[in-house]
């Protein structure tokens, strides 16, 4: 009968030898991760199992869980589930690892199961090559390999099954192959996505980019900006931009090799490069763009000066069928947006291809070399980055991604307004204080905003000079602020008489309704 110290050493033993099975799984993962990553960089750049699978991801997740990123990690939404893919994976890992251990080979199954789903989410993605699946392959076989060997170093099941069912295993050596492993895995992955990152940037070509001179410029008139604290500035700086789309990397397109396709419904199919764009013509707009996740008194919008052509003489060349009524952007990492013709035909309306942003060529994050913005309608049924083609169709034929995911196929930009300050966060003290914040009411403009504080009446405030139609307004009003805390709330009014909505609705199907109201805390 064994005692009580050689019990205790026993299930002291069986418990590393799990872990270290739990682990060799994870090594194996790592390798197959970093391999697949040097592979990408040598045959396909854009095939990236981790990165791959996450689009996947993106394009399958339901319409609350995406309204639920974006409410709560904002920008940061990408990097979530970076990392709890990362999560999982290493969760995954070490279950076959587990496996491999209690029942070989199910731990090298679950990890061939996973590079099949890695390589059919690589060649199916948008612009993969026929090498693309080449990196999973080279990773998979690297990671089977790995586990195979650091599975053969931990002991098995003693055939009678008795309590002494695992021998002493040789730990040092185990622990050494695995931590080379796990370095060399560490190493050549970040090196590689590093090397990628690094060679496949696009930032020194954009940087050295001379855009011509524009044809036109707007001229802001007196009185367009208000000097207020905590108020939003006339024009939101680029790095202040709220970007909110399904690339989980920011695509890389160099405006020596971009073309943009014109097919479909046309007369002719037509393809332009950057080159040929930017001879067109370019003119100055000041739009302001707003996302349709953007929740009543949020920041999911932004006014910017952009260059570009306007989309009307683009689709001109292509001669459009009049029984055409919807037009399908694609960017080149696959996104879609449905855009009603008329939008971008209207010679009364600036829908543009921007090739700058507020003095400078696009961003890469927001759709560097080219992006559509048209306004008055929200960005998931318009603004298209990294614009490709542009397909003359119908809304009965085709649909954009947003689409089937529970949005409208047409979506205009609802009136609404917001309070920039003060702000529920901040205390003000006693006395004059001002309320302030931004009105938009595309293509019609804003006539008059009203603040109402503690359920009182509705007082008409200060608005800005508009620099046009398109643009938000500033407004703002004088206030005595007394002790105690206050409930304020404001609402619009267009040119054509319209009163902003009153009653709350959410983001789903086609925009946020509702008046912001807002608790003010005075002391």
């Amino acid at each position: 009968m064994p005692s009580k110290h050689q019990t205790g050493t026993t299930r002291s033993g069986r418990r590393l030898v799990w872990f270290a099975a739990a682990l060799s799984g994870i090594v194996a993962a790592a390798v197959f991760l970093a391999i697949a990553e040097l592979a990408a960089l040598l045959f396909a750049r854009g095939s990236s199992p981790l990165l791959t699978v996450g689009s996947f991801v993106i394009d399958i997740v339901p319409r609350w869980a995406k309204e639920f990123a974006i409410e709560t990690f904002g920008g940061n939404d990408k990097i979530f589930l970076l990392v709890s893919l990362g999560v999982a994976v290493v969760i995954a890992a070490a279950i076959a690892g587990v496996l491999q251990q209690i029942r070989p080979p199910l731990g090298v199954v679950v990890l061939i199961a996973a590079g099949v789903f890695a390589g059919a989410t690589t060649v199916t993605r948008a612009g993969a090559t026929p090498l693309a699946v080449v990196p999973v392959i080279l990773g998979l076989a690297a990671g089977v390999v790995i586990l195979v060997l650091l599975s053969r170093r931990l002991p098995k099941r003693a055939a009678n099954g008795s309590d002494d069912e695992r021998a002493a295993f040789d730990r040092r050596g185990f622990f050494r192959v695995a931590g080379i492993a796990a370095a060399g895995a560490v190493v050549v992955g970040v090196g590689a996505r590093l090397v990628n990152v690094t060679t496949s940037s696009i930032t020194a070509v954009r940087d050295a980019l001379k855009l011509p001179a524009p044809k036109s410029t707007v001229t802001i008139p007196d009185g367009a900006e208000a000097d207020v604290d905590g108020l939003s500035p006339l024009f939101t700086p680029n790095d202040k931009f709220y970007r909110v789309d399904t690339a989980l990397t920011v695509p890389t397109v160099d405006p020596a090799t971009w073309t943009l396709t014109i097919d479909g419904m046309v007369g002719e199919q037509v393809q332009i490069t950057f080159e040929e764009l930017l001879a067109m013509g370019l003119d100055e707009y000041v739009i302001t763009m707003t996302c349709v996740s953007n929740e009543v008194g949020g920041n999911l919008l932004g006014n910017a000066k952009w260059l570009g052509i306007p989309v009307r003489d683009v689709l001109k060349r292509a001669m459009p069928d009049s029984k055409a009524d919807m037009v399908l952007s694609t960017s080149v990492d696959g996104f879609t947006a449905s855009t009603p013709i008329e939008s971008l035909t209207d010679p009364n309306l600036d829908a543009i291809l921007a090739v700058a942003m507020n003095g400078e060529p696009l961003p890469l994050e927001h759709g560097f070399p080219v992006r559509m913005v048209v306004p008055g309608l929200y960005g998931y049924v318009s603004a298209t980055k990294w614009l490709t083609k542009l397909t003359v169709t119908t809304f009965d034929k085709d649909e954009a991604y947003w689409t089937p995911r529970g949005y409208d196929a047409k979506a205009p930009i609802k009136l609404s307004s917001r309070i920039d300050t003060p702000r529920i966060d901040k205390q003000l003290p006693a006395g004059p204080a001002k309320i302030a914040g931004v009105a938009w009411a595309q293509t019609v403009g804003i006539a008059k905003v009203e603040v109402s504080i503690d359920n009182g009446d509705w007082q008409s405030v200060n608005l800005t000079t508009a620099i046009n139609d398109d643009t938000w307004v500033q407004w703002w009003m004088d206030w005595e602020a007394t002790a105690g805390t206050h409930y304020v709330a404001v609402r619009a009014t267009d040119k054509a008489g319209n009163l902003q909505i009153e009653e709350q609705a959410p983001i789903a199907p086609n925009g946020s309704s509702g008046w912001q109201r807002t608790l003010v805390r005075v002391g």
